[in-house]
C-alpha cells in the first residue's frame, strides 16, 4: 500500500466508507462503480484502436474521451492516496490502465503529490507544486503549468532516493508504460497517437493545470485558507469529490466518499474567499444545493 503522507493522521474509523466484504477485491465498496467506468473505457480504447481504421471516427472517439479522462486523473490521484485494492496486483493493473488514460503511472502521485506537495504546500519554498515563483511572485497559470508538468516526473524520481521500494515500482511501471506506449504506436501509429498518446498528454497537463486552481494565492500560514474549494455538484461526482480540497489536505488518507461529510465539519472555518466555482464546462452543469 503506498503511504499516504507523513502529515497523515487519520484513523481507520475515519477513512472506512463502507469496508468492501472479506472476499471482495475492493478495500472500499464505493470504488466498485468508478473502476467498472475506468475499465469500460479502456476496453473502448481497445477496441476502437484495434478495430477502427477510418480515421474521422478514431479522432471523433479520442476527443470525446479527453474530458473523461482528465476527470479519471483526479480518480488515479485518489487511487494513490487509498488504493482500490486489497489486492497489489490488482492495484498495478489498474495503474496500468490509469497510465495510458492519464499519463500518470504507478508512485508518481506518491512520490510527487504524497510524499511531496502534501508535506511541504504551506512552504512555497519546498512545495513539489510550488505555486510562487523564486523571486516571490505568483506564476501565471500557463508558466505554472508548464513548470509542473516538465519537472513532475524528475521531481518523483528525487523524492524517491530515500525510499528504494517505492523507486522500484515507479521505475518499473514507468518502463512498462514506455514500453507498451511504443508497442501501441508501433502496431498502428496513428490509432495510438490519437487514443493513447495526445488523451494521456492533454489529461497530464490539465491535472497540472487544476492543481494551480486549488492553491494559487492561497494561504501560506492558515491550513484552513491554503486550498481553495468546489462544491459544485457536478463537478464532485466527476473528481470524488476533489472540490473539498482543504478537507482533503487535512486528512490526506480520508477515502474520497468521507470528504464532504468531513468538510461539513470544518466548512465554517475555511474563508468565504476559498469557495469558487468549478471553469468550463464542469460549470454549465448544474450546480446543486449551495453548499458552504
Amino acid at each position: 500500500m503506498p503511504p499516504y503522507s507523513s502529515r497523515e493522521n487519520t484513523s481507520p474509523q475515519e477513512i472506512s466508507a463502507k469496508p468492501a466484504s472479506g472476499w471482495s477485491l475492493f478495500r472500499f465498496s464505493e470504488d466498485r462503480l468508478p473502476v467498472a467506468v475506468f475499465a469500460a473505457l479502456f476496453a473502448l480504447d481497445l477496441i476502437v484502436f484495434s478495430t477502427v481504421s477510418a480515421w474521422p471516427i478514431v479522432l471523433a472517439w479520442a476527443a470525446l474521451s479527453v474530458p473523461a479522462k482528465v476527470c479519471i486523473a483526479a480518480w488515479n490521484h485518489h487511487h494513490q492516496h487509498v488504493p482500490f485494492f486489497r489486492s497489489k496486483i490488482c492495484n498495478r493493473l489498474i495503474e496500468i490502465v490509469f497510465g495510458l488514460q492519464t499519463g500518470a503511472v504507478s508512485n508518481v502521485w506518491v512520490l510527487h503529490h504524497n510524499l511531496g506537495h502534501h508535506d511541504n504546500y504551506m512552504d512555497q519554498s519546498k512545495d513539489e507544486s510550488a505555486w510562487r515563483a523564486p523571486d516571490g511572485r505568483v506564476m501565471s497559470p500557463n508558466e505554472y503549468t508548464f513548470k509542473l508538468a516538465v519537472s513532475g516526473y524528475v521531481c518523483a524520481f528525487k523524492n524517491s532516493e530515500a525510499r528504494p521500494a517505492i523507486r522500484r515500482t515507479f521505475v518499473t511501471m514507468t518502463l512498462l508504460h514506455v514500453l507498451l506506449v511504443a508497442a501501441l504506436i508501433w502496431i498502428n501509429p496513428f490509432n495510438a497517437v490519437a487514443i493513447f498518446v495526445i488523451p494521456m498528454l492533454i489529461s497530464f497537463v490539465m491535472t497540472c493545470r487544476h492543481t494551480y486552481d486549488h492553491h494559487a494565492g492561497c494561504s501560506e500560514t492558515d491550513e484552513y485558507a491554503a486550498s481553495n474549494n468546489i462544491t459544485h455538484r457536478w463537478y464532485n461526482i466527476l473528481t470524488g469529490n476533489l472540490g473539498y480540497h482543504t478537507a482533503h489536505h487535512l486528512r490526506p488518507g480520508l477515502h474520497w466518499s468521507k470528504l464532504p461529510a468531513f468538510h461539513a465539519r470544518i466548512a465554517d472555518k475555511i474563508p468565504p474567499e476559498n469557495f469558487r466555482g468549478p471553469g468550463m464546462p464542469m460549470s454549465l452543469l448544474p450546480a446543486g444545493p449551495k453548499q458552504v
